[in-house]
């Protein structure tokens, strides 16, 4: 698996003008293919009157889903550009639509290439992005008196606290780094004089 990715903060649209031609790039993130879907029919269905609809995203942390179209610009001259910014900036699970609107000077398949690849960058600068690292998932339990003590520790020394549970014991789920699985068992003995006890669990990504 990928130790981390990039992906996008924020759903939102970046419009640009190139020789009277409108391009409005509309980004989002997206977890899996029926919601890429999903996102590209929405915004074809808020431009029925736009000259083109083209689109391109990519899928997983490993980027093992790619696709595009050009919806019919000339072939390779919308929908593989704009994939190919989003794989030159290193995004996984974002979507973009670029809605084109004909302002009447043909741009050529060189300005196409340049205005399709270009809106979605600047489009992914505008939002923002963010990076995902992968965890392994450990479940902690303490006893009350402990807990909350604890749980201060964990978040200060700067660890992913996901979940806390309360019963007869409190469980905390937390994830870490998979190089840092030794050394925090070893600091969580000493945290806890050694009554916690430290399971671990799958994987999962998180804000790195």
């Amino acid at each position: 698996m990928q130790e981390q990715y990039r992906t996008l903060a924020r759903e939102g649209v970046h419009e640009t003008e190139i020789n009277r031609s409108r391009f409005l790039c509309a980004l989002a993130p997206v977890a899996d293919e029926r919601e890429a879907q999903e996102f590209v029919a929405r915004i074809r269905r808020e431009h029925p009157t736009a000259t083109h609809n083209c689109f391109a995203y990519v899928l997983g942390a490993d980027a093992s889903v790619q696709k595009a179209s050009d919806d019919g610009e000339p072939g390779g001259t919308a929908g593989v550009p704009m994939l190919q910014m989003l794989l030159r900036r290193e995004m996984r699970y974002v979507a973009a639509v670029v809605t084109r609107y004909y302002g009447g000077v043909k741009l050529g398949a060189g300005g196409l290439i340049r205005a399709y690849g270009g809106v979605v960058g600047e489009a992914l600068d505008a939002l923002g992005t963010l990076t995902r690292q992968r965890f392994r998932l450990a479940t902690v339990t303490v006893d009350h008196q402990r807990a909350g003590k604890l749980e201060n520790d964990l978040r200060a020394t700067g660890r992913a606290v996901r979940d806390v549970r309360y019963a007869d014991a409190v469980t905390l789920e937390i994830g870490l780094p998979e190089s840092d699985v030794p050394a925090f068992r070893a600091w969580l003995a000493d945290a806890t004089a050694g009554t916690a006890t430290c399971e671990l669990g799958g994987e999962a990504y998180g804000d790195a």
